[in-house]
């Protein structure tokens, strides 16, 4: 049976990572979302009527990362040392990449997680307008594969 750090006789807890060493440590987190084809084609030649949609995910995925411990209710507030955030063109989708780097005693997965959650909600979020359907569904419009990419300790 797996052990739960986060549980210690049947109480959830913060861990105490007190005596850990720092050490340097990232996260790289992705994730997709799907959206009309004209969707697409406003977003990346920037005629979207909320304003440009990246920069403000981006912004939202930064903020995210910086706030992961108020949100998460056992995750530790860290030094994020760097946050970047990336999007590609895909198929009929962006994919959006957000990189968490600091020095510290614990992992920034859940910041990198956080963060791409929140870009990706951003995006839904200033073009949903142009996503609903005649009835106000979103038969395209769809957030998928968030996932740690890849985590990196020490050098």
């Amino acid at each position: 049976m797996a052990e739960f750090s986060h549980i210690q006789d049947d109480k959830a807890q913060m861990v105490d990572i007190s005596a850990k060493s720092d050490v340097t440590r990232e996260a790289i987190a992705a994730g997709k979302i799907y959206l009309r084809p004209e969707t697409l084609a406003a977003i990346w030649g920037g005629t979207v009527v909320k304003g440009n949609v990246l920069a403000t995910a981006r912004v939202a995925a930064t903020m995210a990362v910086k706030n992961t411990s108020n949100l998460i209710p056992m995750c530790h507030p860290i030094p994020i040392s760097s946050v970047a955030v990336d999007f590609a063109e895909g198929d009929g989708f962006i994919e959006a990449r957000v990189t968490v780097k600091m020095t510290g005693k614990t992992g920034v997965e859940m910041e990198a997680l956080t963060g791409i959650s929140l870009a990706l909600l951003t995006i839904w979020d200033m073009v949903k307008s142009a996503e609903k359907d005649s009835s106000g569904q979103y038969p395209v419009t769809a957030i998928t594969d968030i996932r740690v990419v890849e985590k990196k300790k020490g050098k």
